[in-house]
């Protein structure tokens, strides 16, 4: 870039500044929403996305640096809103992704949503992962299955929330045919995505903080555990151990000549004389 296309310093500067304001506005429509899914905090966070993706454009132009700051922008695939201000009706349009991770777990569910109907043997939908899946997604609604995927032998996957606008609702039965092939893109109001790409970056160093966590316990404790601690309290505990579990008979054995442990003929303990 040449030395005439590069921004001012002063640009750079209103930039930053058009981030501080982006970060108090999104705080104070977290401190005020109204619900997980407030359009206000959506609002929000993408005024401040937008406004930390234009600083940091600016500040690498003027002067070859970035910022630490990495947000996923989820309307990339998304072109400019131009549905209605105020729509009338709305549709709202669920993907959630899952991995049967153990088919034998869901298998074993449906065989008890079987048994609980009483269809038995008759119906046997429950033998097989697909027969398994329309029992249980007949039986439960998606969202407890979502917040009970792991008793069902499934695995989380990315799942997306689409909030579309409409002029007025649909009549009854008009699109069950096909439910998803007339979607406009540029009436989607917001959206919510969830995904693991989007944790990656956070969970990358955590797998070594827990390590670093288990380290630094048993450092603690002379690298050794519980009883790696109890030799550094007291290096004789094994010999104080050893020495309990022996025997009277082991600790003063008759015929010493200590007199502690010796009898005399009559088996009295003898005594020490004098004149000796």
């Amino acid at each position: 870039m040449s030395d005439a296309a590069q921004p001012t310093a002063a640009e750079v500067r209103a930039a930053a500044e058009a981030v501080k304001t982006a970060l108090d506005r999104h705080l104070a429509a977290v401190e005020r929403r109204s619900g997980e899914d407030d359009p206000a905090v959506y609002d929000a966070f993408n005024q401040l996305a937008a406004a930390a993706e234009a600083y940091d454009e600016l500040l690498y132009d003027r002067y070859d640096e970035v910022t630490p700051f990495e947000i996923p922008d989820a309307d990339d695939t998304l072109p400019p809103y131009t549905g209605p201000e105020e729509p009338s009706a709305l549709s709202v349009l669920i993907r959630r992704d899952y991995a049967v991770a153990e088919p034998q777990r869901l298998v074993a569910q449906a065989r008890r949503v079987e048994a609980a109907d009483d269809q038995g043997a008759a119906a046997a939908a429950s033998g097989t992962v697909h027969g398994a899946l329309g029992l249980l997604f007949g039986e439960f609604e998606a969202d407890e299955i979502a917040s009970r995927h792991k008793e069902f032998g499934l695995e989380e996957g990315d799942s997306t929330l689409w909030v579309t606008a409409a002029d007025e609702a649909a009549d009854p039965g008009e699109w069950l045919e096909a439910p998803f092939e007339q979607v406009d893109p540029q009436r989607v109001v917001c959206r919510f995505d969830v995904s693991a790409v989007f944790d990656d970056g956070f969970d990358d160093g955590l797998d070594d903080e827990e390590d670093d966590v288990v380290d630094d316990a048993d450092d603690e404790v002379g690298g050794g555990g519980v009883r790696a601690l109890e030799e550094d309290l007291d290096p004789g505990l094994d010999e104080d151990l050893d020495t309990d579990e022996d025997t009277d008979e082991d600790l003063d054995p008759p015929g010493d000549g200590d007199g502690d442990g010796d009898l005399d003929e009559d088996g009295e303990p003898a005594r020490l004389e004098a004149d000796r």
